[in-house]
């Protein structure tokens, strides 16, 4: 049998329930981790945690909302009433979107912050009151290419870029530690949300796109999941130890 990777270790992934997040969860499980799922939907967590458990891997499932102060905290309370410590931390959990600035109002702007940048920075600073006081731990971001080239929505790509900037940031203030932060950003990658913006069927539709589409180019192939699942597995092993601070593009060249 092949060495785990992340034989002892336990992390905790938000949005988990599907796609990139629940491809996170199995092969962090199938590394050796013990692995804390959060999503909003309690049935689609309840799935992933159960198949994992089939396959001998140790996961629970927490339904939490990232933008809820209280909930981060249920989740880190539970990592630990469960297995004891933390050591990893992926934020994955997003809300993807096309909408045009000019039809972007408020309450709109508000959820997808509060979202995409606001729950990284609570769940970032919930896991340095474990990482800090034993100087070492993970945190990876997930972001996407958008953070550098802002062709979907406006709330979206501001996120994004924000991210990346956190993801800095944060290794800046952990510099003189033994925690690492970076970030990962996907190209398209096959998943529920992204077949969904290539149908037109995210808030907004493709209406940005009709703006953005020549600032783009597409070669194939899409990305898996699984590609950046491995993206997260290098920085999360000793693999990535020398890494800090850096956005890690996985997009099979689509980007450059």
């Amino acid at each position: 049998m092949e060495k785990q990777m992340l034989s002892g270790k336990t992390a905790i992934i938000t949005g988990a329930s599907y796609g990139m997040g629940q491809t996170m969860a199995e092969l962090f499980a199938e590394e050796g981790a013990s692995v804390v799922l959060t999503a909003r939907g309690q049935e689609k967590l309840d799935a992933v945690v159960e198949g994992i458990r089939a396959k001998g891997g140790k996961a629970i499932g927490v339904t939490a909302d990232v933008c809820s102060t209280e909930d981060t905290q249920k989740v880190f309370t539970a990592a630990l009433k469960e297995f004891g410590g933390l050591d990893i931390l992926i934020n994955n959990a997003a809300i993807g979107e096309q909408k045009l600035i000019d039809e972007t109002d408020d309450d709109w702007m508000l959820l997808v912050m509060n979202t995409n940048l606001g729950g990284p920075m609570r769940y970032i600073r919930e896991a340095l009151k474990i990482f800090l006081p034993k100087n070492d731990g993970v945190i990876i971001n997930v972001s996407s290419v958008n953070g550098t080239r802002p062709f979907c929505g406006a709330s979206y790509t501001s996120t994004k870029g924000g991210l990346d900037t956190l993801t800095k940031n944060v290794a800046m203030r952990l510099v003189d530690t033994n925690i690492r932060c970076n970030a990962i950003a996907p190209g398209a990658t096959i998943t529920p949300a992204h077949l969904a913006n290539k149908a037109g069927q995210q808030p907004g539709g493709s209406k940005m796109l009709e703006h953005s589409g020549h600032f783009v180019y597409f070669p194939g192939p899409e990305c898996d999941p699984m590609d950046q699942a491995y993206a997260c597995l290098y920085l999360a092993s000793k693999m990535g130890r020398a890494v800090r601070g850096q956005v890690l593009q996985v997009c099979n060249g689509a980007f450059l």
